[in-house]
Order: structure tokens, then sequence, then C-alpha cells
């Protein structure tokens, strides 16, 4: 069966400073929008693996963000934490058309919006 993904508008790019971040509600639950440096798009659901650290909160370098309890580092393209630490955060797509920032979700999720 092939899935369908809904795009859901969050914002503005301009909404979300270089490094830095800004949470979104869904009914998916509370996802953690970052711009990097270079203004690529990343979410994230806002927990970290270790223990559930706002990863919103955290200190954004690359195409890394640093958990902010206790220094996880977590991928934003993968989700996955950084040897040694062991761990995968759910990654959401998320994607710019012109300067607006879109979420993709799988098709459930417009039923539930």
């Amino acid at each position: 069966m092939e899935q369908h993904l809904y795009k859901v508008k969050v914002g503005m790019l301009a909404d979300i400073p270089q490094k830095g971040s800004r949470r979104v509600q869904t009914p998916m639950g509370e996802v953690a929008l970052f711009r990097t440096a270079n203004d690529t798009v990343h979410a994230l659901k806002n927990e970290c693996p270790h223990k559930k650290g706002p990863l919103s909160e955290g200190i954004v370098h690359g195409s890394k963000v640093t958990c902010p309890l206790h220094n996880w580092v977590i991928d934003m393209a993968t989700g996955e934490a950084e040897g040694p630490d062991v761990g995968c955060t759910p990654v959401i797509p998320a994607f710019l058309e012109g300067d607006e920032i879109y979420l993709a979700f799988e098709e459930d999720y417009k039923a539930s919006a």
C-alpha cells in the first residue's frame, strides 16, 4: 500500500533565528523546529531520548542539537544520539517552500487534526 503524506504549514523561516528553534503543537505531540546557520530546517519530537529533555531549548551547532539537560548530542537529520550515547528521537519531515516551513505527516494525521 502506498503511503501518502499530508503537509502542514507551521510558520515562516524568519520566525526562527539562525541556529535557533521554536516549538509547535501538533496532534502527534510537541515538535521542535530548528533552523541551521545555512537556513536548513529540521523537525524532531521535542524530547531527548535520554531523559525526555526539551530539545527545543538546546544548542544548535551544524546539523546537531545538544540537549540542555545532560548534553546529549542529537543529529537533527536522523534523530540518532552521537556515541557513546545510544538512542533516537523521532524525526518529522520538514521542508521549505519559498520562506514557508512545512511539516509532513502520514495521511492519518489529517483525520486527527
